[in-house]
């Protein structure tokens, strides 16, 4: 059985440095400001610090636990100790993996153990001080006197050490990895060091964690010769003097300097999925020793991209957490492609890519289909256009079929459903180019044949296509399953239409609406559902299922609350089992407003509660947009409003819950633009309340959005009325065509609710229909 994510549970020396550096055009322009990378560091946010490029291959970060939930990411503010700095992270997630070719420096004795969080002088842990992160660089001073500095290329990791006086080493901990407990079992096999003749020190190693049996490669140049490397093999034996390499499963090296603190010592290091030599490949990219060349270009790089989103007014703070935020959505997916073009697939071959092209890995499908990708359709179209080309070359490489949450070359098949569908209908809805009928064979497969190879995440899909629903006696989160795999067949019925397979579109248009058949709307809630058709009786919405194993959850990441407003595509039929609009928009009411109690066996994902809404996770996050639907549009502006300024903060425990490859993110940036994809396949955005008095937002082909908002502040979230390019604009929606035609979106704002967009005429449409 595949779990879910939640069940695998500046100092003067150091100023100096960075002075010289021209400063980043976000810092210079009043409009926009300086993201924090520690944002989400804390808490549950999950996210690292450290180097990066926008969706580059290399992630490096400081390292400072490896055991638990909180250490998904490699680092958690609270530990207050770093182990070292490892070359690959995700940002985000509820499950750890990646933590790659751990660098160590150090002076005194070798040691060749971190030792625990709670005792850092156990091991080669550091305690710190005068942490520093910015978008492509980060630096620190570790309490044994080095003072260290990262930045990145697309897949080279550059670091920078000065040591103090005297000697020093450098230990590459080749058997770092992220673990569930301490005492764990081995999960690295064929794992290799080895220093070439030239000087350069190259390794592999096979990890087996979420994506199980994934391989790295990396080659490792230093800008100075050691005195003597030391290789240690399993169990820690020493090598014999004189080795220049050593296999096995646990790894590591030492670099020794006998004169450490005579200059700085620089290393960069190049990754590959692939083999050594992509490795190798990949150091072309920083040539020479210029880490303040690369430090600038990467500034250079991140500055482009972030300046395509600029604000002004609201709170010194609310403008870093859109700074941040928009940061965080520009990280992954990560790039998977050596520089020769070659890409290792989910077929576990190696392909060769057609030039210009780039495949990725770090796919968060369940969450981030929801906000980023249609955020990235908007203000990356061409990044966006990459990631649905391969998208479908994945979907039609994978023995699974659709992508569910592909890392590093392998189907983890974490949560539920095949939501890259959703990403890729989305994408076509939206004049993205791209050869979708090449991913329909894989695709209908998934949709029509019930006995076809797939993963946990698309258990049940029997019963579903025989019962319309999905038993809560027979496949565990049973509901949630029912409801998502027909936002998966609202989808694949878009790409069928598109591609001409008409019958098929009619047939998984009308399937679509099986998320009915687990809402009773006797009691007005998501309810497990039997084989013989009987309800769970007696049935409490608090509860997350109705065995009291957690594999048994009849919900995902959710309970019947949460489950009961899931759906995106059909939301007047969603409206008319509650009676109509008064009933919806009292049941959306008792939503907010109900005890934010939780049973003991929640996961921690639950989180960011108000009332029973939780925003800490993604189910419902489009509800507060529902109003908008039933002729309550002040409600939504209310709470989106609310949600802005409640649940982030420009703090390390910034955020409510996992950011989850910027899911979390996506839906601030968006929110606090005006607007809200509650069903990306229908290409429509809901509005929302602007957050910000303007935004600037480059929409591609040089075009540009500019949103206003009139009379705007905290004592006035709701919208007036909206004019769109000088004329009046009544509906309270607008579509993705009309946003990139690029604009000015005007919204006036006041204290008390309007009328606008409360006439049925003008609210939004869904199911690809006007309201009934």
């Amino acid at each position: 059985m595949t779990p879910t994510r939640r069940q695998m549970l500046a100092g003067t020396g150091l100023a100096a440095l960075g002075g010289a550096l021209p400063s980043c055009s976000w810092a210079e322009s009043p409009a926009a400001a300086a993201p924090n990378l520690f944002v989400g560091t804390g808490g549950h946010g999950h996210t690292f610090p450290g180097a990066s490029m926008p969706f580059g291959m290399v992630q490096l970060s400081p390292d400072t636990n490896t055991v638990g939930w909180d250490a998904s990411s490699g680092y958690h503010q609270s530990d207050r100790s770093i182990m070292g700095f490892s070359h690959t992270h995700l940002s985000g997630t509820g499950v750890g993996d990646m933590l790659d070719v751990l660098v160590v420096p150090a002076t005194g004795p070798l040691k060749l153990v971190p030792g625990p969080v709670e005792n850092p002088d156990a091991g080669y842990r550091q305690r710190y001080s005068d942490e520093h992160a910015e978008p492509g660089y980060y630096r620190v001073r570790l309490e044994n006197g080095v003072a260290a500095e990262l930045t990145v290329t697309e897949r080279t990791g550059l670091h920078r050490y000065l040591f103090p006086k005297g000697p020093g080493h450098i230990l590459i901990d080749l058997a770092h990895i992220q673990q569930d407990k301490p005492d764990e079992p081995t999960r690295i096999d064929e794992a290799s060091l080895a220093i070439d003749a030239d000087g350069t020190l190259t390794g592999s190693r096979r990890v087996f964690r979420w994506a199980a049996g994934r391989r790295i490669h990396f080659a490792m140049m230093l800008s100075r010769k050691p005195t003597s490397i030391l290789f240690f093999g399993d169990n820690d034996a020493p090598a014999p003097a004189g080795a220049k390499g050593v296999t096995g499963n646990h790894l590591k090296v030492a670099l020794v300097f006998d004169d450490a603190g005579t200059a700085p010592i620089q290393i960069k290091t190049g990754i590959s999925a692939i083999d050594v030599k992509g490795a190798r490949d990949a150091l072309a990219e920083a040539p020479g020793w210029g880490f303040d060349r690369a430090r600038r270009h990467a500034a250079r790089g991140w500055s482009k991209m972030l300046d395509g989103v600029k604000v002004s007014g609201g709170t010194a703070d609310q403008r870093a957490i859109m700074a941040s935020a928009l940061y965080h959505c520009f990280i992954g997916p990560t790039l998977f492609t050596d520089r020769d073009g070659r890409a290792m697939g989910l077929d576990q071959q190696v392909h060769q890519l057609p030039e210009g092209e780039r495949a990725n890995s770090a796919y968060s499908c369940w969450d981030t289909y929801r906000a980023l990708h249609p955020l990235l359709t908007l203000v990356q179209p061409e990044q966006a256009g990459l990631f649905v080309r391969d998208l479908i070359r994945q979907t039609a490489e994978s023995p699974s079929g659709p992508p569910v949450w592909p890392l590093q070359g392998f189907e983890t098949g974490c949560m539920i459903g095949t939501h890259s569908v959703s990403i890729l209908a989305e994408a076509q809805a939206k004049g993205i180019r791209a050869d979708y009928a090449a991913a329909w064979p894989a695709i209908r497969l998934r949709a029509f044949d019930p006995t076809s190879k797939g993963s946990d995440a698309t258990l049940g899909r029997d019963y579903y296509q025989n019962l319309g629903y999905i038993p809560a006696d027979k496949v565990w989160e049973s509901v949630s399953r029912t409801q998502e795999y027909s936002h998966d067949d609202w989808a694949m019925a878009h790409i069928a239409d598109a591609i001409g397979a008409k019958d098929d579109a009619t047939a998984l248009r009308k399937r679509s609406l099986n998320y009915r058949n687990v809402i009773d709307p006797s009691i007005g809630f998501a309810r497990p559902k039997f084989a013989d058709g009987s309800w769970w009786t007696p049935y409490d919405p608090i509860q997350l299922g109705h065995m009291p194993k957690p594999w048994w959850r009849d919900y995902t990441e959710a309970n019947g609350w949460q489950a009961t407003f899931l759906t995106q595509h059909d939301i007047y039929g969603l409206i008319g089992l509650f009676g109509g609009d008064q009933g919806f928009e009292a049941k959306l009411d008792a939503l907010f407003t109900a005890p934010s109690t939780l049973p003991a066996n929640a996961p921690p994902d639950i989180a960011g509660m108000v009332g029973q809404y939780v925003h800490g996770n993604e189910p419902d996050q489009h509800a507060p947009y529902l109003y908008a639907y039933c002729g309550a549009p002040h409600k939504t502006q209310a709470m989106v409003r609310r949600l802005l300024t409640e649940q982030y903060h420009a703090a390390p425990d910034g955020m409510a819950g996992n950011d989850d490859c910027g899911q979390m993110s996506a839906w601030f940036v968006l929110s606090a633009l005006g607007f809200y994809p509650v069903d990306p396949v229908s290409t429509v955005y809901v509005f929302g309340s602007p957050l910000f008095d303007e935004a600037d937002v480059k929409v591609g082909d040089g075009k540009r959005l500019r949103i206003r908002a009139t009379g705007n502040g905290p004592a006035s979230p709701y919208v007036q009325s909206v004019r769109w390019n000088g004329r009046p604009w009544t509906k309270n929606w607008i579509t993705h065509a009309e946003l990139i035609k690029g604009g000015t979106l005007e919204f006036a704002m006041g204290p008390q609710p309007s009328q606008f967009g409360t006439a049925r005429q003008d609210r939004p449409p869904s199911f690809g229909q006007a309201p009934a």
